[in-house]
């Protein structure tokens, strides 16, 4: 029985890694093929079967002929991702409607006698606590 020494173990991490590159790059391209809004359904397909069919080259082909657009999908996916983020921050931060709204509404449903200046009081002190 031969050992499996510490050699070995650094090979084996190194395939190990190398395998988990590759299922990652080919995943962020099927990706990239399904995302673009440019692609027909046809090339779609066509880009997907010469993928899965030939990996390698398919990769490689992939990558030169649409690298360059790949990253730009990317980086404007990142960049829409990053306003709805802020936007969604912000508004939780302003909680929606402020007070001072609140209470110009409740002033205008008064005045219009849509509510009773008794109701209008109950509103007032439930919307400042």
């Amino acid at each position: 029985m031969e050992d499996f020494g510490l050699w070995d173990v650094i090979v084996s991490m190194f395939w190990f890694t190398l395998l988990m590159t590759w299922i990652w790059m080919i995943i962020a391209i099927l990706g990239d093929i399904f995302r673009d809004r440019e692609l027909n359904g046809g090339a779609k397909a066509m880009w997907t079967v010469f993928i899965v069919l030939i990996p390698w080259l398919g990769a490689i082909c992939y990558i030169f002929a649409r690298g360059n657009s790949m990253n730009e999908r990317t980086r404007q996916t990142r960049l829409d991702q990053q306003a709805n983020m802020r936007a969604f921050v912000q508004e939780a931060a302003s909680g929606g409607t402020s007070v001072s709204d609140e209470l110009r509404e409740l002033a205008e449903l008064r005045d219009s006698g849509v509510i009773s200046p008794t109701e209008y009081e109950q509103a007032k002190v439930k919307v400042l606590t």
